[in-house]
């Protein structure tokens, strides 16, 4: 029997994750694992995370709370912007479906970069939206490019900043002149999951950018620098009117309550996040610097991680440095069979890395 699927659901690929390091132990028989393949927080979450954690555990029998009240009066506090704007999600992956799903009209599109985050082509697809794909210029988000493929049906454009996978970043001028020209009654969503670790001074704030155009959609999350990846939380900043929209349209306890609790605990240790930050700083100084002494090409980046060129397939060196007991993400997917993404991890993690590359090439 054929599926009863519309045409859209029948041409998704489904998204393919990091691989989880428990399944190579089970597969290969290893006690030890390296994944530096999801970008994840090495340091794991923060202390006052884990203890506001261990405190839910035991309310876990009640439905957490359904407006997210105290995270979102923190979190509202924390950014100083106003409460109502906020929608709280399952992860930032769930706030891009809900605006997707709350703001479409008949033959909507969306603009994205080519090699950028591939979860808002797949969420768009789902939701019945066309996707115009635009190339890069190198590693770089084309803006121009993008603005030049906004047509009178494109409801939204999604850049991230910095863009995953290739861990680039557009600077403050640039994302202004381009929002600028794009017409007001084009929603423009800008993923700042990895806001965190960039240092560079041009590095643009969304949430001030919110302020002058009110078409502005910043996407934030705390699975990246808070290390709360497997509690999935984020959130997205709007508009009030249009968060109001949304809130309507999300599921009712679309956060849990651990997640609500860790988050809001991860939001008073500013400590950590210094700590994360510094520490991620110091791997990618010693990862750039050791891939490049094999020959290697990785520009430097802006996030927790590196976009590596190889100099064979990607797939034949993944592979071969799972059977060492190290995992990394092939970029396939993206269109670079000769690329992986490589988080930043401890230091030790690093090294390992660092050493069975050198063994595969």
């Amino acid at each position: 029997m054929r599926a009863p699927v519309e045409p859209n659901i029948d041409a998704i690929v489904a998204y393919v994750p990091g691989k989880p390091a428990d399944e190579l132990k089970r597969e290969l028989g290893l006690e030890h694992v390296v994944k530096l393949a999801s970008n994840e927080n090495p340091l794991g979450p923060s202390p006052l995370a884990i203890e506001a954690i261990k405190q839910s555990l035991l309310e876990v029998h009640l439905y957490p709370d359904g407006g997210s009240f105290y995270l979102k009066h923190g979190v509202a506090e924390f950014l100083d912007v106003a409460r109502e704007s906020l929608l709280l999600a399952n992860g930032s992956n769930e706030a891009i479906e809900i605006i997707l799903r709350t703001f479409r009209r008949p033959n909507s599109r969306i603009v994205t970069g080519q090699s950028s985050f591939i979860i808002y082509k797949h969420a768009a697809t789902a939701a019945h939206y066309e996707v115009d794909e635009v190339p890069h210029a190198g590693l770089h988000l084309d803006l121009d490019a993008m603005l030049a493929a906004i047509g009178e049906n494109t409801r939204f454009v999604f850049i991230a900043n910095p863009n995953n996978p290739t861990g680039q970043y557009v600077g403050e001028a640039a994302l202004t002149r381009f929002l600028e020209r794009v017409p007001v009654d084009t929603l423009v969503v800008l993923d700042e999951a990895y806001c965190h670790y960039t240092c560079n001074e041009d590095y643009p704030d969304g949430l001030k950018l919110m302020k002058r155009y009110p078409n502005l959609i910043v996407l934030r999350t705390f699975s990246k620098i808070y290390g709360l990846a497997g509690l999935r939380i984020g959130y997205a900043v709007l508009q009030p009117e249009l968060a109001n929209y949304c809130n309507r349209v999300r599921a009712p306890f679309n956060v849990n309550l651990i997640a609500q609790n860790a988050a809001l605990a991860s939001l008073a240790d500013s400590e950590f996040v210094r700590r994360s930050v510094e520490l991620n700083n110091e791997g990618m100084r010693g990862m750039l610097s050791g891939v490049r002494e094999m020959g290697l090409k990785a520009a430097d980046s802006a996030a927790n991680f590196i976009l590596l060129e190889l100099n064979k397939p990607v797939v034949e060196v993944f592979k071969a440095l799972l059977l060492r007991g190290v995992i990394v993400r092939p970029m396939v997917g993206y269109g670079m069979p000769y690329s992986a993404r490589v988080t930043i991890g401890l230091p030790e993690e690093n090294q390992r890395f660092l050493q069975a590359l050198s063994q595969v090439l």
